[in-house]
């Protein structure tokens, strides 16, 4: 067994037993929280068929073939299947998220089948989408095309489990460049990014009225927030100024406005053991210990997007997916959004990206290739995009979308100066390090110099200090 192989299996009997003993990790954001409530575009679907691109499939008893021998059909498909009659079965697998995400995604599929006759996709949603991938990949029978989080690509090409394939996409350059590098590692662009989304300030008009502030501007900073929050919470009707989770992919924000980061730019060396960091970790646990935030499942809620829908949160930092969400099971709620405050460090938000994969023992490569290249593409990523879930990772289709979205225009502007949510192999350590530490400093069991005390420990390990 090669060294690669040992190490995807390792990660494999790791998530095993996660599961085993009923443990997990925090989803990222942008796939697993976010449920959508935008309107269906049916006047995208048309333009994805074109029968004229595929006469061997409209006219399967024509018979001028004989009479005209310099006519080949094949050249027009990129496999054969379609001139002998056979089809080619790919599998599409993803995790599972809102139901309007997931019937756009399988009319895309549907999309795709309808111009494509020689191929014949099938949409998968895992609820157990990690492990389940890796104990694929490592069994030799992956799916052709499947999602990869920015956070964990590194683990999957240390492991050898790709086929890098950005490159093979339509138009490769008309990726936003930040995202494109977050799916580069070693100056190989290994899968394109199907959508992205970022952080921004979601905030309840009404309780803001109530209270009689001012809404929040993008010129907010970390004291306006913490002010506002104090102001906004309310013991006698349990309403807190801001939920916030004990989570890194939150968290980690608020270290980059202080002007600090998780390590140095090549990935070789922790760099929690500084002055910023520690006044973000304290900025951050400050906010629940004094009593101006809670946690989602003190409010009896499963994320935060749920709490502030509630209003048991005057305000939330969540990304553009909670704008469906919201929509959808909270139609009544007057709200706002806005940049994330700045920090004594300028601003900062994350971009949470993900890419269609193809792995490297895909069984049909050339068609795998087709069929991410067109998801990827500007027919397919216009209507993914379509709902306002996220947001098109494509430049070209920035203007369209914002014209069609303009209340979403702070997420968008994030993007100038948001950092990518990637780190390398056995990262995933750390985030669960912070997570617990986290929430171990809400409860009051840990400092602020503690939680970063192990994450940075247990980060040198990871990279081999």
């Amino acid at each position: 067994m090669s060294k690669k192989w040992f190490v995807l299996l390792i990660m494999v009997l790791a998530a095993l037993l996660l599961v085993a003993c009923g443990g997990g990790t925090t989803e990222t954001p942008a796939a697993t929280e976010a449920v959508d409530g935008g309107a269906l575009e049916p006047t995208e679907e048309p333009a994805a068929v074109e029968p004229t691109e595929e006469p061997a499939a409209e006219e399967p008893t024509a018979e001028p073939a004989a009479e005209e021998p310099t006519a080949e059909p094949a050249a027009e498909e990129p496999t054969a299947e379609a001139a002998t009659g056979d089809v080619t079965d790919l599998q599409l697998m993803g995790w599972s998220s809102s139901d309007a995400e997931n019937a756009r995604l399988q009319e895309m599929v549907d999309t795709f089948n309808a111009a494509n006759p020689d191929l014949n996709v099938t949409l998968s949603f895992s609820p157990d989408y990690d492990t389940d991938l890796q104990t694929a990949i490592a069994g030799g029978e992956p799916p052709d095309v499947f999602y990869i989080d920015s956070f964990r690509l590194p683990d999957y090409v240390e492991a050898g489990a790709l086929m890098p394939v950005g490159d093979q996409m339509e138009n490769p350059d008309d990726f936003y460049p930040s995202l494109r590098q977050a799916f580069t590692i070693d100056d190989t662009f290994w899968c394109a990014p199907k959508d992205f989304s970022t952080l921004a300030l979601q905030y309840n008009t009404d309780l803001f009225d109530a209270a009689g502030l001012d809404y929040p501007t993008p010129d907010w900073t970390w004291d306006d927030l913490r002010t506002a929050a104090e102001a906004l919470t309310d013991e006698s009707t349990d309403v807190y100024g801001l939920v916030l989770p004990a989570d890194m992919a939150r968290w980690i924000a608020f270290l980059y406005q202080a002007g600090g980061s998780m390590t140095d730019a090549e990935f070789t060396t922790m760099t929690l053991d500084s002055p910023e960091a520690l006044e973000a970790m304290e900025f951050y646990t400050n906010l629940v210990l004094d009593g101006f935030a809670a946690q989602p499942s003190d409010l009896d809620s499963g994320w935060p997007g749920e709490a502030f829908g509630k209003g048991t949160a005057a305000m939330s930092l969540e990304g553009n997916w909670i704008v469906p969400f919201l929509n959808d099971q909270f139609p009544d709620l007057n709200w706002g959004v806005t940049e994330l405050p700045a920090g004594p460090g300028g601003d900062a938000t994350m971009a949470f990206t993900v890419c269609y994969g193809v792995a490297a023992a895909a069984a049909n490569p050339e068609a795998s290739i087709r069929l991410a290249s067109w998801l990827t593409g500007p027919e397919g990523m216009a209507q993914w995009t379509g709902l306002g879930l996220a947001m098109p990772t494509r430049q070209s289709l920035s203007e369209d979308w914002l014209a069609q979205f303009p209340e979403l225009e702070p997420f968008l502007a994030g993007a100038a100066y948001a950092h990518p949510w990637q780190f390398r192999p056995g990262f995933q350590d750390v985030m669960d390090t912070v997570n617990s530490g986290l929430q171990q400093a809400f409860a009051g069991a840990y400092t602020a110099d503690q939680v970063l005390s192990d994450a940075q420990e247990v980060g040198n390990d990871v990279l081999g200090q």
